[in-house]
């Protein structure tokens, strides 16, 4: 502690015989060089950042980048350092830790994380007891489910998972395998694999068991498909107890709702025109909206202004239709979330 008088000082006929300004780096609060102008039991401070309501796990390495650009979409804006784990979100309510998306529900489930992203696949391989909140059909390369799948060389004689009784199998879901051969009450041995489990077969080990989205990676290593074990997408969980919490809940809820709204959004487009009236019902024919669509009035009785949500796989069919119909001004325009 130190002290330091200040000069008698008169300000608006309001004398301050003296102010003391005492720093401690112990305060409970845990705030660094709090400074304490004492007059009178009238205290001037910096206020201590307010406690994070939620704590996210968020997955480090091939998703790391789709995540931040969903979470963009959805609102919140997530930026890190090139070597960093903890990243900087622009919402006092909210903190998180990038690591592996293998170990997030284990920490979720733990209570280090209220709640986190990372595959059904880790979940199931974890065993771990947590609230599945939503799905998110997103990864590094595609929007659709990806399988976890029994591979063999093409030029293989193994055609069923019972031919492999005896034999080899290299994965990085142990746990998930070991349960599926014993299922099947097939004698196999299963080791780990770190990584590159593409390339050992047929020389060290008989069969894989690897995840893929498209099956190019396995084309490309001359792999034949013998079976599929699970299917595996992004899903949104939380801790049990965070979850029966009531603000946490709210909040854990309000992120869901606007990360599904931003995965909606990625596959539509908004459309809007003024079309004439002699011509509206046949235009509302040709457009497929999620609902009715809006309709305005404009200045002109003739005409109103129209507006809907679409697919953006149908819009280069759709306009020219549209526009031998008689609508003009036709707009299309991006969107970042679509909530129903």
């Amino acid at each position: 502690f130190f002290t330091m008088l200040y000069p008698f000082v008169k300000r608006k006929n309001h004398f301050i015989q003296s102010i003391h300004l005492k720093c401690s780096a112990d305060r409970a609060c845990g705030v660094e060089n709090r400074l304490e102008a004492k007059e009178v039991g009238v205290c001037l401070g910096r206020v201590p950042d307010p406690t994070p309501l939620l704590m996210l796990g968020l997955p480090k390495g091939s998703l790391e980048e789709s995540t931040k650009n969903l979470f963009a979409k959805a609102g919140w804006k997530i930026t890190t350092s090139s070597r960093s784990y903890k990243p900087s979100i622009d919402d006092p309510e909210l903190d998180g830790r990038f690591i592996r998306a293998q170990e997030v529900s284990r920490y979720v489930e733990h209570g280090f994380f209220d709640c986190g992203l990372t595959g059904y696949d880790w979940i199931k391989e974890n065993e771990s007891d947590v609230v599945e909140v939503c799905d998110l059909i997103y990864s590094k390369a595609s929007v659709q489910k990806s399988r976890w799948v029994l591979c063999v060389p093409e030029n293989s004689t193994i055609k069923s998972a019972e031919d492999l009784a005896g034999k080899r199998v290299a994965t990085e879901l142990v746990n998930t395998v070991k349960r599926y051969f014993a299922d099947k009450k097939i004698d196999v041995e299963i080791e780990f694999s770190w990584g590159a489990t593409e390339i050992k077969v047929p020389d060290l080990v008989d069969a894989i068991v690897d995840i893929t989205e498209t099956g190019s990676s396995l084309r490309a290593n001359k792999l034949r498909i013998v079976d599929t074990l699970l299917y595996t997408n992004t899903k949104l969980i939380a801790n049990k107890a965070s979850w029966a919490n009531p603000a946490k809940r709210k909040k854990i809820e309000t992120i869901a709702m606007l990360l599904i709204g931003a995965l909606e959004a990625q596959s539509k487009v908004g459309l809007k025109m003024n079309a004439p009236k002699a011509s509206l019902e046949k235009i509302i024919h040709v457009v497929p909206s999620l609902r009715n669509p809006t309709i305005s009035p404009l200045s002109s009785p003739e005409w109103v202004a129209l507006e809907t949500i679409i697919d953006e796989s149908v819009v280069r069919e759709i306009i020219p239709q549209l526009k031998a119909l008689g609508a003009e001004g036709i707009v299309e325009y991006p969107l970042n979330k679509v909530v129903y």
